[in-house]
Protein backbone atom coordinates (compact mmCIF):
# COMPACT_ATOMS: atom_id res chain seq x y z
CA UNK A 1 0.00 0.00 0.00
CA UNK A 2 1.46 3.54 -1.00
CA UNK A 3 2.14 6.06 1.91
CA UNK A 4 0.72 9.00 0.29
CA UNK A 5 -1.82 8.33 -2.84
CA UNK A 6 -3.71 11.41 -4.56
CA UNK A 7 -6.47 10.92 -7.11
CA UNK A 8 -7.26 13.86 -9.27
CA UNK A 9 -6.25 16.18 -6.79
CA UNK A 10 -7.44 20.39 -7.79
CA UNK A 11 -8.37 23.57 -6.11
CA UNK A 12 -9.72 26.22 -7.93
CA UNK A 13 -10.08 29.90 -6.86
CA UNK A 14 -12.36 32.09 -8.24
CA UNK A 15 -12.22 30.22 -11.34
CA UNK A 16 -9.11 30.04 -11.76
CA UNK A 17 -7.44 26.28 -11.83
CA UNK A 18 -4.91 26.32 -9.26
CA UNK A 19 -3.76 22.79 -9.65
CA UNK A 20 -5.88 20.47 -11.45
CA UNK A 21 -5.98 16.40 -11.87
CA UNK A 22 -2.86 16.13 -9.85
CA UNK A 23 -2.24 12.05 -9.16
CA UNK A 24 0.66 10.97 -6.81
CA UNK A 25 1.44 7.91 -5.40
CA UNK A 26 4.64 7.87 -2.85
CA UNK A 27 5.50 4.41 -1.61
CA UNK A 28 6.65 3.97 2.15
CA UNK A 29 10.45 5.10 2.98
CA UNK A 30 10.63 6.97 -0.64
CA UNK A 31 11.96 10.10 -1.50
CA UNK A 32 9.82 11.75 -3.82
CA UNK A 33 10.01 15.39 -5.62
CA UNK A 34 7.66 17.71 -6.84
CA UNK A 35 8.84 20.66 -8.94
CA UNK A 36 8.16 23.03 -11.29
CA UNK A 37 8.59 26.54 -12.19
CA UNK A 38 7.37 29.37 -9.97
CA UNK A 39 3.59 29.55 -9.79
CA UNK A 40 3.02 26.15 -10.52
CA UNK A 41 1.15 24.96 -7.70
CA UNK A 42 3.67 23.27 -5.71
CA UNK A 43 3.07 24.72 -2.68
CA UNK A 44 -0.22 24.78 -3.03
CA UNK A 45 -0.07 20.98 -3.13
CA UNK A 46 1.22 20.84 0.02
CA UNK A 47 -1.45 23.26 1.19
CA UNK A 48 -4.50 20.61 0.68
CA UNK A 49 -2.21 17.74 1.81
CA UNK A 50 -2.00 19.83 5.01
CA UNK A 51 -5.51 20.95 5.88
CA UNK A 52 -4.94 24.38 4.53
CA UNK A 53 -6.99 24.25 1.56
CA UNK A 54 -9.21 22.16 0.98
CA UNK A 55 -9.30 20.35 -2.38
CA UNK A 56 -12.47 20.82 -5.08
CA UNK A 57 -11.72 18.23 -6.31
CA UNK A 58 -10.59 14.42 -5.91
CA UNK A 59 -8.94 12.80 -2.60
CA UNK A 60 -5.95 11.78 -0.90
CA UNK A 61 -4.71 8.99 1.01
CA UNK A 62 -2.10 8.18 4.12
CA UNK A 63 -1.01 4.78 4.50
CA UNK A 64 -4.85 3.86 2.63
CA UNK A 65 -7.40 6.21 5.04
CA UNK A 66 -8.83 9.32 2.61
CA UNK A 67 -8.01 12.60 4.64
CA UNK A 68 -9.42 14.89 2.28
CA UNK A 69 -10.84 18.14 4.17
CA UNK A 70 -9.99 17.02 7.66
CA UNK A 71 -8.60 19.95 9.23
CA UNK A 72 -4.89 20.68 9.45
CA UNK A 73 -4.66 19.48 13.32
CA UNK A 74 -6.83 16.33 12.55
CA UNK A 75 -4.18 15.69 9.60
CA UNK A 76 -0.85 16.36 11.56
CA UNK A 77 -2.50 13.91 14.26
CA UNK A 78 -2.77 10.90 11.63
CA UNK A 79 0.91 11.69 10.27
CA UNK A 80 1.68 14.77 7.79
CA UNK A 81 4.14 17.43 8.77
CA UNK A 82 5.85 19.88 7.15
CA UNK A 83 8.33 22.75 6.84
CA UNK A 84 8.27 25.83 5.28
CA UNK A 85 9.76 27.36 2.53
CA UNK A 86 10.41 30.79 4.74
CA UNK A 87 11.64 29.39 8.06
CA UNK A 88 9.11 29.71 10.59
CA UNK A 89 10.36 28.88 14.30
CA UNK A 90 9.48 30.24 17.67
CA UNK A 91 12.48 33.03 17.28
CA UNK A 92 12.21 34.31 20.75
CA UNK A 93 11.96 30.62 22.11
CA UNK A 94 15.00 28.31 22.86
CA UNK A 95 15.82 25.64 20.41
CA UNK A 96 14.18 22.92 23.40
CA UNK A 97 11.02 24.80 23.57
CA UNK A 98 10.78 25.06 20.08
CA UNK A 99 10.55 21.09 20.10
CA UNK A 100 8.58 20.65 22.73
CA UNK A 101 5.76 22.54 20.86
CA UNK A 102 5.66 19.83 17.84
CA UNK A 103 5.31 17.22 21.15
CA UNK A 104 2.07 19.13 21.85
CA UNK A 105 -0.22 16.23 19.98
CA UNK A 106 0.39 13.99 22.22
CA UNK A 107 0.05 15.40 25.81
CA UNK A 108 -1.39 13.16 27.91
CA UNK A 109 -2.60 15.36 30.37
CA UNK A 110 -5.36 17.65 31.14
CA UNK A 111 -5.87 21.66 31.74
CA UNK A 112 -7.34 20.28 34.86
CA UNK A 113 -3.86 19.05 35.57
CA UNK A 114 -1.98 21.54 34.17
CA UNK A 115 -3.88 23.90 36.77
CA UNK A 116 -3.34 21.99 39.42
CA UNK A 117 -0.03 20.90 39.35
CA UNK A 118 -1.09 17.34 39.77
CA UNK A 119 1.57 14.08 39.21
CA UNK A 120 0.46 13.43 35.60
CA UNK A 121 1.35 16.79 34.38
CA UNK A 122 5.09 16.51 36.00
CA UNK A 123 5.04 13.02 34.45
CA UNK A 124 3.96 14.73 30.97
CA UNK A 125 6.51 17.43 30.50
CA UNK A 126 9.18 15.63 32.10
CA UNK A 127 8.81 12.81 28.87
CA UNK A 128 8.57 15.71 26.42
CA UNK A 129 11.51 17.24 27.80
CA UNK A 130 12.92 13.80 27.29
CA UNK A 131 11.93 13.65 24.04
CA UNK A 132 12.58 16.48 23.09
CA UNK A 133 16.60 15.97 24.38
CA UNK A 134 16.45 12.72 21.69
CA UNK A 135 15.68 14.72 18.79
CA UNK A 136 18.01 17.68 19.71
CA UNK A 137 20.77 15.03 19.77
CA UNK A 138 19.76 13.50 16.91
CA UNK A 139 20.25 16.59 15.15
CA UNK A 140 23.47 17.63 16.72
CA UNK A 141 21.18 20.63 18.36
CA UNK A 142 21.51 19.40 22.06
CA UNK A 143 24.06 21.76 23.10
CA UNK A 144 22.08 24.68 21.97
CA UNK A 145 18.61 23.42 23.27
CA UNK A 146 18.94 26.73 25.55
CA UNK A 147 19.60 29.10 22.76
CA UNK A 148 17.14 31.36 21.36
CA UNK A 149 16.15 30.05 17.78
CA UNK A 150 16.67 33.48 15.56
CA UNK A 151 20.57 33.10 17.27
CA UNK A 152 21.10 30.06 15.50
CA UNK A 153 23.03 30.07 12.22
CA UNK A 154 20.86 29.36 9.46
CA UNK A 155 21.51 25.98 8.51
CA UNK A 156 20.80 24.60 12.19
CA UNK A 157 17.35 27.30 12.01
CA UNK A 158 16.73 24.31 9.24
CA UNK A 159 17.89 21.45 11.31
CA UNK A 160 15.30 22.74 14.08
CA UNK A 161 12.71 22.86 12.07
CA UNK A 162 12.85 19.60 11.07
CA UNK A 163 13.56 18.54 14.37
CA UNK A 164 9.91 20.32 15.29
CA UNK A 165 8.04 18.21 12.69
CA UNK A 166 9.37 15.27 13.45
CA UNK A 167 8.38 15.62 16.69
CA UNK A 168 4.81 15.17 15.81
CA UNK A 169 5.77 11.37 14.89
CA UNK A 170 4.85 11.86 11.26
CA UNK A 171 4.70 9.09 8.69
CA UNK A 172 5.07 11.57 5.90
CA UNK A 173 7.63 14.72 5.88
CA UNK A 174 6.99 17.48 3.46
CA UNK A 175 9.71 19.89 3.40
CA UNK A 176 9.32 23.11 1.48
CA UNK A 177 12.15 24.48 -0.54
CA UNK A 178 14.26 23.17 2.55
CA UNK A 179 17.40 24.31 0.57
CA UNK A 180 16.02 27.60 -0.04
CA UNK A 181 18.54 30.45 1.20
CA UNK A 182 21.36 28.00 1.94
CA UNK A 183 25.30 28.65 0.53
CA UNK A 184 26.39 25.09 -1.17
CA UNK A 185 28.25 23.65 1.75
CA UNK A 186 24.58 23.79 3.77
CA UNK A 187 23.21 22.30 0.70
CA UNK A 188 25.81 19.63 0.87
CA UNK A 189 25.31 19.04 4.80
CA UNK A 190 21.27 19.38 4.31
CA UNK A 191 21.37 16.53 1.49
CA UNK A 192 22.98 14.20 4.53
CA UNK A 193 20.41 15.17 6.83
CA UNK A 194 17.60 14.32 4.58
CA UNK A 195 18.65 10.93 4.06
CA UNK A 196 19.53 10.63 7.51
CA UNK A 197 15.98 11.46 8.59
CA UNK A 198 14.91 9.08 6.12
CA UNK A 199 17.26 6.27 7.43
CA UNK A 200 16.72 6.76 10.96
CA UNK A 201 13.09 7.57 10.98
CA UNK A 202 12.11 5.58 8.38
CA UNK A 203 10.46 8.42 7.09
CA UNK A 204 8.84 8.94 3.73
CA UNK A 205 9.43 12.27 2.14
CA UNK A 206 7.93 14.85 -0.49
CA UNK A 207 9.90 17.89 -0.81
CA UNK A 208 9.31 21.23 -2.96
CA UNK A 209 13.15 21.82 -4.44
CA UNK A 210 14.49 24.58 -7.03
CA UNK A 211 18.04 23.26 -6.29
CA UNK A 212 18.46 20.57 -9.15
CA UNK A 213 21.82 19.42 -7.60
CA UNK A 214 19.71 18.68 -4.35
CA UNK A 215 16.73 17.11 -6.31
CA UNK A 216 18.75 14.74 -8.48
CA UNK A 217 21.22 13.94 -5.39
CA UNK A 218 18.43 12.77 -3.10
CA UNK A 219 15.03 11.98 -5.28
CA UNK A 220 14.28 8.52 -6.61
CA UNK A 221 10.78 9.99 -8.43
CA UNK A 222 9.85 13.47 -9.19
CA UNK A 223 6.34 15.19 -10.34
CA UNK A 224 7.13 18.26 -12.53
CA UNK A 225 4.40 20.37 -12.43
CA UNK A 226 3.41 23.71 -14.81
CA UNK A 227 0.49 25.78 -14.75
CA UNK A 228 -1.10 23.54 -12.22
CA UNK A 229 -1.00 20.65 -13.96
CA UNK A 230 1.74 17.39 -14.19
CA UNK A 231 3.68 17.56 -17.15
CA UNK A 232 6.21 14.77 -16.01
CA UNK A 233 6.33 12.38 -14.10
CA UNK A 234 9.01 9.31 -12.76
CA UNK A 235 12.39 8.46 -12.26
CA UNK A 236 13.98 11.93 -11.40
CA UNK A 237 17.32 11.96 -14.70
CA UNK A 238 14.28 10.41 -16.55
CA UNK A 239 11.65 13.20 -16.02
CA UNK A 240 14.27 15.99 -15.87
CA UNK A 241 15.37 15.56 -19.15
CA UNK A 242 12.09 15.01 -20.47
CA UNK A 243 11.72 17.87 -23.42
CA UNK A 244 8.52 19.34 -22.32
CA UNK A 245 10.55 19.91 -19.02
CA UNK A 246 13.74 21.22 -20.38
CA UNK A 247 11.48 23.88 -22.31
CA UNK A 248 9.70 25.20 -19.36
CA UNK A 249 11.42 24.71 -16.70
CA UNK A 250 14.72 24.77 -17.46
CA UNK A 251 14.28 27.34 -19.74
CA UNK A 252 15.99 25.94 -22.75
CA UNK A 253 14.63 25.38 -26.37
Amino acid sequence: MSMLKAENLGITFGGLHAVEGLNLEIEKNELYGLIGPNGAGKTTVFNMLTGVYKPTTGKFYLDGEDLTGRSSIEINRKGIARTFQNIRLFGEMTVADNVKVGLTNQVRYSMLDSMLRLPKYFDGEKAAAQRSDELLAVFDLYDDRDTLASNLPYGKQRKLEIARALATSPKLLLLDEPAAGMNPNETAELMKTIRFVREKFDMTILLIEHDMKLVMGICERVTVLNFGTELASGETSAALNDPQVIKAYLGED
